[in-house]
């Protein structure tokens, strides 16, 4: 689903620590788990009817503009996730210290 500026809706749900974006079968998700006061992201996934869109990084932008506003550090365990920081250099003061970067998941 987009909204009138064709910029996805994404919802958050706190209680079940994750990001979504609907609009087809399955939506577009990103998991999240805190530990402290760091948000360590665990999983992104694009279902394929949704893919080619960029809602990876729809997710990964608003799951970052949240952890920042709500003064959080950022654990990217997940591969998108880390790269698309390690691309973005405004995001990686976000980054907690001494947490490496993605341990197998994706």
């Amino acid at each position: 689903m987009e909204t009138p500026s064709s910029q996805p809706l994404v919802n958050h749900d706190p209680a079940s620590q994750r990001f979504e974006i609907r609009g087809g079968a399955a939506p577009a998700v990103l998991d999240y788990e805190w530990s402290g006061a760091v948000a360590v992201i665990v999983h992104t996934e694009v279902p394929p009817e949704l893919r080619g869109r960029g809602l990876a990084e729809v997710l990964v932008r608003a799951a970052l503009a949240w952890a920042q506003a709500e003064g959080l550090k950022v654990e990217p365990r997940c591969t998108y996730a880390a790269h698309f920081i390690g691309k973005h250099p405004e995001f990686q003061g976000l980054l907690a210290p001494g947490r490496g970067g993605p341990a197998g998941h994706s």
